[in-house]
């Protein structure tokens, strides 16, 4: 595994120091006040309009590397039986149980390492396995490095793919997959170990389905008949940030789609319009990297765009309210985990557990629910038979 460690002067330590000092005496000066300093927003979208509960399909899913669980709730909504949760983070384990007391849910290292799973006891109770490996290994916050990196999750899926054989699985990861350096790791840990499937990949923005994030995955979907395979139909965008007038006549008679408008961070978010808005930056996950921290920017571009429509992407309030009492030093908007989880599209009513540094890591390691939801239709349309 290559070697990862931060190289820093000693300036730019005593400046990372100096910042996170004055980052707690403000913080702290903050907490003693009764009263908000802003209004506390309300946010205009309700990401559960983005993907409406379905009635039950016949299909039984069972979760891989859940994480916060995007691809749980994604599929469940569109109408899945869930069967069973993994991750090897308790926090994670944690979260899943907390929104879902019903479900079986296997987390830490004792149970919830897929490494170690004997998922025999699966074969023929599956018909779809769903997850998404680690992406560090693939994404340039990680330093790509593949294979050599220990985080690198793809044998284990696939090996439990093959020892349960369900009709299909979805994996999901970052982009940086299919460049070219990772091919011939694609061809030979990913599609060769699992030749007995017909294998599609794909990638898919979240601002194209509601969700006001840049965000951009790829999703692997497999599945054992060609006939289903045939079937599939890679989900087609319902949303387009740049729709202003979403099923105008006008916009009609132009020749546009149907799709509709999704809306930029600061009218998810419920913040004042002043004339401009964006799709939110990609969020960072609090996971990666070498500090805990409450930002979720990946960069200093990340940073300016952010502040382009008034957004503070640094220092995450645990809740709305004492975010309103913590004002930054420019007068932008401090966001709150609840801001954060709307813009990765979860619904409020789906609790993260932990200190805010991991809930940040659950959503910023998530798949955006109503992407996964979108997913899990068109496979549900591929397995039936009567499609």
């Amino acid at each position: 595994m290559k070697n990862r460690d931060y190289h820093l002067t000693k300036a730019q330590r005593d400046r990372y120091r100096e910042i996170t000092r004055e980052s707690a005496v403000a913080k702290k000066e903050a907490l003693k006040l009764d009263k908000a300093v802003r209004p506390v927003n309300v946010p205009k979208l309700d990401p559960s309009k983005l993907m409406p509960q379905q009635p039950s399909n016949g299909l039984r899913s069972l979760s891989l590397f859940s994480g916060g669980g995007g691809l749980d709730l994604g599929f469940e909504r569109a109408g899945y039986t869930h069967v069973a949760s993994f991750d090897i983070l308790d926090i994670c384990g944690e979260t899943i149980k907390k929104n879902r007391p019903a479900w079986d849910v296997f987390s830490g290292k004792e149970s919830g390492d897929v490494s170690s799973l004997n998922a025999s006891k699966y074969f023929g109770e599956i018909d779809v396995v769903h997850g998404g490996p680690p992406c560090q290994p693939f994404s340039i916050a990680g330093q790509q490095a593949g294979e050599e990196d220990e985080r690198d999750m793809w044998g284990p899926f696939v090996r439990i793919v093959n020892e349960i054989s369900p009709p299909a699985f979805v994996a999901e990861n970052v982009p940086g997959i299919l460049e070219n350096k990772f091919q011939e790791y694609v061809r030979t840990k990913i599609l060769k170990p699992l030749s007995e499937y017909h294998i599609l990949s794909f990638k898919l923005v979240a601002g194209s389905f509601g969700v006001p994030q840049k965000r951009a995955r790829v999703f692997f979907v497999g599945l054992r008949s060609k006939k289903a395979f045939d079937r599939f139909k890679i989900p087609a965008p319902t949303h387009d940030f740049n729709r202003q007038l979403a099923n105008s006549d006008a916009q009609q008679k132009l020749g546009f789609d149907d799709t509709e408008k999704c809306m930029g961070m600061r009218e998810a978010l419920g913040l004042k319009n002043i004339s401009k808005d964006a799709l939110c930056p990609t969020i960072r996950s609090a996971f990666t990297g070498k500090r805990n921290t409450t930002s979720i920017l990946n960069s200093a571009a990340a940073a300016k765009n952010l502040s382009e429509i008034g957004i503070w992407g640094n220092g995450v309030a645990p809740d709305r309210e004492s975010a309103s009492k913590f004002p930054t030093k420019d007068g932008t908007f401090r966001l709150s985990v609840q801001d954060c989880q709307i813009v990765q599209g979860f619904p409020e009513e789906w609790v993260f557990e932990g200190p805010v540094f991991k809930v940040l890591g659950q959503i910023g390691n998530s798949v955006a629910p109503s992407v996964a939801y979108q997913v899990a239709l068109a496979l549900a349309k591929s397995l039936d038979s009567n499609y």
